[in-house]
This record gives structure tokens, sequence and C-alpha cells, in this order.
């Protein structure tokens, strides 16, 4: 079966409201992810940390460079993810509206290629 990566991504708007009803949320995806255990469909699932404490190497230029959190020309913000090992891409989109999210965030569904599309490197 196909895996799907559903992305969830955030503002700063969206992630303030979240951390307002955190212990909410909290339960929230912990039935979520109850769900997709019971459903047999769940690989992984992870969150993120600030963004504050992380940095970007950009490579736009000759050298990369690196830039430490936060990011203020960042729209969104990668908050975490959810691997789902299902039939298609319709019911990762199912499972993807089940989500628990605060207003104005997005959960962006990703099929991840399979060992057999990746090109294999000849040894």
């Amino acid at each position: 079966m196909p895996k799907y990566l559903l992305i969830m991504r955030g503002t700063d708007e969206s992630n303030a409201a979240m951390m307002a009803d955190i212990d909410e949320m909290m339960a929230a995806t912990r039935q979520f992810i109850e769900e997709t255990v019971k459903a047999g469909v769940l690989l992984a699932a992870e969150g993120l940390d600030d963004p504050g404490q992380g940095v970007v190497v950009d490579f736009s230029g000759e050298a990369p460079v690196v830039t430490d959190g936060p990011y203020g020309e960042t729209k969104e913000l990668f908050g975490g993810f959810f691997l789902l090992d299902v039939a298609s891409k319709q019911e990762a989109v199912e499972w993807a509206k089940r989500v628990p999210a605060a207003r104005g965030s997005k959960i962006e569904v990703r099929r991840v290629p399979g060992d057999d599309e990746v090109p294999q490197v000849d040894k």
C-alpha cells in the first residue's frame, strides 16, 4: 500500500490559537492517533519543537548560509507529521480532514514514493 505524509503547517496566528487550548488540542490529537492505530494505518507521528530553536541552511548562494530561527519571512511553518500506510490518496485525504488542527492551519498530503520508484544507484 502507498504511504502518505500528512504535514501539519501553521502560521504564527494558528500556532498561538493552538497553544491557547493546548490541553484540548493534545487530547484531540491523542484520540486521532488512537483511531489511526486501531485502523492499522499509522506508521509514525511526530511534532516539532518551536521554530525559534531551529536553523535554516540556505543553498541560494555559492556557499550554504545558516540562519538561526525564528524566521520572520516565513508565512507557514512545518509543525509535525503523521505517516500513514493507506490504500489511496483519497483515503489519506479523509484522514487529513480528521486531524485536530487550529483554525488557519493546513494539512498537506504528500505521497511517499516506494522503493521501486526511486532511481537505484548501481554498485
